[in-house]
């Protein structure tokens, strides 16, 4: 289980509503819906990047892959996707951390998409 810096369990929340209203405050939602689109389009292949780095046991791209995955979820507030990522950024992979991201990934895209939709 995935634990927030201060040993408290992560909550389920996909999507921290109050910095993804923050980011709309700050840029407006046009913006915010255009980044969430390229995020859509890049993290696939940020995914594929990260599991291909696992595969060729490449630390160094490895580490840059999730650092992107755990940037871009910071900036729309999907804190449990970011944790994810910044535990394979900084701790390398165990044998869940793949799996977990990418379920974690598909809950945050799901509801992303339906944020740009609503």
């Amino acid at each position: 289980m995935f634990r927030n810096d201060d040993g408290t369990r992560m909550t389920n929340n996909t999507i921290d509503q109050a910095v993804y209203g923050e980011l709309e405050e700050a840029t407006g939602a046009d913006f915010v819906a255009e980044l969430v689109a390229t995020f859509l389009d890049e993290a696939p292949g940020m995914i594929a990047d990260l599991h291909d780095a696992a595969t060729q046991q490449d630390d160094d791209r490895l580490r840059r892959a999730a650092h992107s995955i755990k940037s871009n979820a910071n900036v729309f507030g999907a804190a449990a996707l970011a944790e994810i990522a910044r535990r394979i950024e900084l701790d390398g992979l165990d044998a869940d951390s793949l799996k977990i991201l990418d379920t974690e990934y598909a809950r945050t895209s799901a509801a992303l998409k339906a944020k740009l939709d609503g």
